[in-house]
């Protein structure tokens, strides 16, 4: 995997501050067609070239969710290790992304916070930028880890009780 190795790596071998860069992606008007007719969100900002020309961008934008959602798929979460994603908090789209722009995401981890069966809660900061190094998106990011122990006992993961509830530290998953 890329990204200077930190997804390859169990929580206890994390340390705050650690930073890493993605490859990129190229949107497409594709992207723009599908995701409109997936979520059915066809804003004619995304999905009407005369409208959009006229509008304040000058042209089609791809819709905000598609480029965080396609930034969440940049990033190599190695299963043996990244458990669930957590949360997505704080996202901040700066700048439009256009057809053709070609995304990637740095990233730096701000804390780690150990939950319970050698688990750990990682927090990371995210910007998705382009190719001309402008910040599209801001985002902060929250996802549960496996420690050492739990990533080296299988590369499969325990589906036990997956149904019922499952605490980890003061929270409960569903």
């Amino acid at each position: 995997m890329s990204a200077n190795g930190i997804f390859e790596r169990s929580f206890d071998q994390l340390e705050t501050g650690e930073r890493f860069e993605t490859t990129g992606r190229t949107i497409t008007e594709s992207d723009l067609v599908s995701f409109a007719a997936l979520t059915g969100d066809r804003h004619p900002l995304h999905t009407d070239a005369s409208w959009a020309a006229a509008s304040p961008f000058g042209k089609r934008v791809a819709h905000g969710m598609l480029v965080l959602s396609y930034a969440l798929g940049l990033v190599p979460f190695d299963p043996a290790h990244v458990v669930a994603l957590r949360g997505v908090d704080e996202v901040v789209f700066k700048r439009p992304t256009y057809i053709g722009d070609t995304i990637r995401v740095e990233g730096r981890v701000e804390s780690l916070e150990p939950l319970a069966d050698g688990a750990g809660l990682v927090t990371c900061r995210w910007k998705v930028l382009n190719e001309r190094d402008e910040t599209l998106v801001r985002a902060k990011l929250r996802v549960v880890w496996r420690g050492a122990a739990r990533a080296s006992t299988s590369q499969e993961p325990d589906r036990r009780g997956l149904e019922a509830e499952q605490t980890i530290g003061n929270e409960v998953y569903l």
